[in-house]
């Protein structure tokens, strides 16, 4: 197994301005008192944040909040390795609320439904009548298949808006339409560890080995995305140590800058 390379880099992503061009060059639909109101499950990753700016574009449900997995002690994203605070200027740059929905470590999947179930039924009663969530799903059947029945279980409404999208093309299109992110993990039994920390973009997709999906769908990478259309100014964050944990995934921390 390729072993994490424990490093800390110096690149820093500035401040801009971003509202305005934002909607120049991504005009969305307004949402109306009819439109439906939905929830977006939040990563902190590129998926999740290009399924937020494609349900802005098509304007058919109105995203009003964001839920996200902590998992506590390490008070970070599930799976992202994303740090909390780094979540929240994430949020604050969509325009939306986050709900946490907070797991214990190690926590087994009865756990993270019931976790899961508490989160949606405070969405509820912060925003009655809703009944829609969407999820950044690609192309695993699997794993949409028990989100549709663990949302059925919920009397919620799952929607999948890249789902069966060509990764290869979906991955170019983010990274042209301004999406930027970093990968903050990588599982070492699929992807070498030296990919963890690397901006996505072009270089990255061109260097990733045959057989990786460009999008990381089948768990070989995840990001954290610091800018794009979605958000209202990109964040700024600088790169620290990578870590190998349980001896399989490399994770890259990144802060906040200042």
């Amino acid at each position: 197994m390729t072993k994490a390379v424990e490093r800390s880099t110096a690149f820093f992503f500035a401040r801009g301005r971003g509202t305005d061009a934002r909607e120049r060059r991504y005009p969305r639909r307004m949402a109306t008192a009819d439109t439906p109101k939905a929830l977006l499950s939040w990563s902190g990753g590129k998926d999740a944040a290009w399924t937020l700016h494609a349900l802005r574009r098509r304007g058919d449900v109105e995203v009003v909040g964001l839920v996200t997995t902590i998992t506590e002690g390490y008070e970070r994203i599930a799976m992202q390795g994303i740090r909390v605070d780094v979540l929240h200027a994430q949020a604050r740059a969509t325009g939306l609320p986050v709900i946490e929905a907070r797991m214990p470590q190690r926590a087994d999947n009865a756990t993270y439904e019931a976790t899961f179930a508490q989160a949606l039924s405070d969405a509820r009663a912060r925003w009655p009548g809703i009944e829609h969530i969407a999820f950044g799903d690609l192309f695993l059947a699997d794993i949409r298949a028990y989100r549709e029945a663990l949302c059925r279980r919920l009397e919620w409404t799952p929607l999948f808006p890249l789902f069966g999208s060509d990764t290869a093309r979906l991955a170019r299109a983010m990274i042209d339409g301004g999406l930027r992110a970093q990968v903050c993990c990588v599982d070492t039994q699929q992807l070498d560890a030296g990919f963890a920390g690397r901006a996505f973009d072009g270089a990255l997709l061109d260097a990733l080995p045959p057989g990786i999906d460009p999008c990381g769908e089948n768990g070989e990478f995840h990001t954290c995305t610091w800018a794009g259309p979605m958000f209202s100014n990109p964040l700024s964050l600088h790169g620290g140590e990578t870590v190998l944990r349980d001896a399989r995934f490399a994770y890259t921390d990144f802060l906040l800058a200042g």
